[in-house]
């Protein structure tokens, strides 16, 4: 092998492990989302303001609450799954200056069925792979 493929699968295994490590970070509840079925239902994240809180107290027992240490790596940060980059694509024209093996495509939302599927068999041609088919 190569020094040049060597060191191309070192980096791809350091990406995964990188991803990987990602993927543990832990789910942030609301607090009482477990108690109550209102805040059930809107999970997403609200800081506990309460003077007596206990999950504002880092009690043990408690969930954890959103800190700065929890965040994604820069090199990682805002990277599909599987470490591509995603790029949106409106037309197929659009797929010309990209990578297949740096970028992954996102097909726009307000792109119609026919303009979709041209995108797609361009894509495919060209060896993209494609988040949303």
């Amino acid at each position: 092998m190569s020094e040049q493929v060597r060191r191309a699968l070192r980096e791809r295994r350091k990406l995964q492990r990188k991803l990987a490590k990602r993927r543990n970070k832990p789910e942030f509840r609301r607090y009482l989302s477990w108690r109550f079925w209102k805040f059930e239902r809107r999970e997403y994240w609200r800081k506990p303001k309460g003077n007596d809180s206990k999950m504002r107290l880092q009690i043990k027992g408690y969930p954890p609450i959103v800190k700065v240490g929890y965040g994604t790596e820069a090199s990682l940060r805002h990277l599909h799954p599987s470490g591509l980059k995603p790029v949106i694509v409106h037309n197929a024209k659009e797929l010309e200056g990209l990578d297949p093996k740096e970028h992954i495509v996102v097909i726009a939302g307000s792109v119609g069925l026919r303009k979709r599927l041209q995108i797609v068999e361009a894509a495919r041609a060209k060896g993209f792979r494609i988040a949303n088919p």
